[in-house]
């Protein structure tokens, strides 16, 4: 029973952490479908590499405490043996919890500086996944979330 629980929790923890992925020009979440979208047409002005922190959210280490202290009840064959075991065990789930919501968070993107054809420059940070570089012309896409898409239309 105790390996079913352990298993389920994570997966859980799993879940609960991929689901921050980074912000790319070209994947959407699924409340923006049907959502209409402004945009403005634009250049971009350089680029540059950037690292993305982890988030801290704790909910890795919640998640690895919990299951570190389920996995280290079951170990010993009395009570306080056990209880030494659940402690240990959520101490290192932490940490391990902890370590991997920060690994599976992370991850490199782009700066982009962009001259929008109207206003005044700023920058937007994303996942290059278009390999888009200075002096492109993009799309401004604006729909609570900011991001850019190569222009492929007609000038």
């Amino acid at each position: 029973m105790y390996k079913n629980l352990t298993a389920l929790l994570i997966i859980i923890l799993l879940l609960s952490v991929s689901g921050c992925s980074l912000h790319s020009g070209s994947t959407y979440d699924r409340s923006e479908m049907g959502s209409p979208q402004y945009f403005k047409k634009g250049v971009i002005i350089s680029v540059r590499d950037v690292e993305i922190k982890g988030t801290e959210s704790g909910a890795g280490a919640v998640a690895g405490a919990t299951v570190g202290g389920l996995a280290g009840s079951t170990l010993g064959g009395n009570t306080a043996t056990r209880a030494l075991g659940a402690l240990g065990g959520a101490v290192v789930g932490g940490v391990v919890g902890h370590a991997t919501e920060d690994v599976i968070t992370s991850g490199d993107a782009s700066e982009f500086i962009i001259q929008p054809d109207e206003g005044e420059p700023y920058s937007i940070v994303q996942v290059n996944d278009e390999d888009l570089k200075a002096g492109e012309r993009v799309l401004i896409m604006d729909s609570g979330k900011v991001r850019i898409v190569r222009d492929r239309s007609q000038k």
